[in-house]
């Protein structure tokens, strides 16, 4: 079911969350409300953005806030709130200062808008995505993360650009851990439908999924003082939309398992159907031994880091 007004709340107003704002607004898929702990930065934000409306063309309204309360009834959340990372840092050294962040978050979500769906975007992106879960006491089809739909694009584009081809024409498939053990999968990524196997000799395509997994690190260590922004804030975007007019639309994210790939009590990457239920179908791909032996290596390094949620006593 498409929604006629869709209200959608994005927590944290720094570079992804106010990106993603500005995305959904522009690309007139929703209303915004931008909410941050920083007194001023969401307001000032929102109310730039609101002055683009007569340049920008469309009527979409964006609201900044400290106040929960002003999310109230939100159909779909976009958690990015958290601390980003810095050269040295891996998404893992992010855990126990970005879990206490995303815990509050999630309480707040919850007690405002209890029928939410909530897109967790903030890392170590799959633990921070079953913490939600957690905390929020959500069925698993309405709590999931953005991963595999930023690390396919990066992955999409790598391999535009390899074969000097529209972007339009290619499709990449990275299932696993949001992650160093990510995995791209060569055979399910084409251009035009022609697997890049029959396009690209062995050892680029190889190249190519090593850049697709240290794609975020590649623009930190550029950045020195950031992280990527652009790409994560489009990839969450894409999911709204898919989700508020019922797209039914097959992304590679962060979904709880229950079985599916011989997986089971862990968030990770693989491809779901998403519409306006949130993950109405998760699609189990007939993997090679060697595909499936790697996805059961990523969820096991997720699992390892979920424990420590444990271990800190934050669940």
């Amino acid at each position: 079911m498409v929604l006629k007004n869709p209200k959608v709340t994005v927590v944290g107003a720094g570079n992804v969350g106010a990106t993603c704002a500005q995305r959904l607004i522009e690309k007139n898929i929703c209303d915004v409300v931008l909410i941050d702990i920083l007194e001023g930065i969401p307001q000032g934000k929102a109310l730039d953005l609101m002055e683009a409306r007569p340049v920008e063309l469309h009527d979409r309204k964006i609201k900044g806030t400290n106040n929960y309360s002003a999310t109230k009834d939100s159909d779909v959340v976009v958690i990015t709130a958290g601390i980003a990372r810095k050269p040295g840092m891996s998404r893992d050294d992010l855990l126990k200062t970005n879990a206490q962040i995303v815990s509050g978050v999630t309480t707040e979500v919850v007690k405002y808008s209890p029928d939410s769906i909530i897109i967790v975007v903030s890392n170590p992106l799959d633990v921070m995505t079953h913490l939600t879960w957690l905390k929020s006491k959500f069925p698993p089809k309405r709590v999931f993360g953005m991963a595999g739909v930023l690390d396919s694009a990066r992955m999409r584009f790598f391999i535009a650009e390899a074969l000097n081809v529209s972007t339009d024409d290619v499709q990449a498939m990275v299932l696993g851990g949001h992650g160093d053990q990510m995995v791209p999968l060569p055979r399910f990524s084409t251009v035009s439908g022609i697997p890049i196997t029959e396009l690209l000799p062995p050892q680029k395509i190889n190249e190519i999924n090593e850049r697709t997994k240290n794609g975020g690190i590649e623009i930190v260590n550029l950045l020195k003082t950031g992280s990527a922004y652009y790409a994560p804030a489009s990839s969450a975007a894409t999911m709204v939309e898919a989700i508020v007019q019922d797209r039914k639309r097959v992304f590679p994210v962060a979904a709880y398992l229950n079985g599916e790939y011989g997986l089971k009590d862990v968030f990770i990457g693989v491809p779901v159907k998403l519409g306006s239920g949130g993950i109405e179908e998760i699609i189990e791909l007939k993997l090679a031994a060697e595909e499936l032996e790697a996805l059961h290596k990523s969820a096991e390094a997720v699992k390892s880091n979920t424990s420590k949620l444990f271990e800190l006593a934050l669940v």
